[in-house]
């Protein structure tokens, strides 16, 4: 059995807790944003179609 050095322990903590708080504040601002109805998102899509530049990332959460 191999154990992590302090250093290693301290990194591999470091790198999750940071991913659970990215989760956690991705979750918070899909909060705030309004719900929107089916009649509402094809007007958006009419008026101004699609982005002119294709994304660089994008991320879809299940709440």
């Amino acid at each position: 059995m191999q154990t992590a050095s302090h250093k290693e322990l301290k990194t591999v903590i470091k790198e999750s807790v940071k991913e659970a708080l990215e989760e956690e504040l991705i979750k918070m601002r899909l909060i705030f944003f309004p719900n929107i109805s089916d009649k509402e998102m094809r007007d958006i899509v009419s008026r101004y179609k699609g982005p002119e530049k294709k994304s660089v990332y994008t991320e879809k959460i299940e709440l």
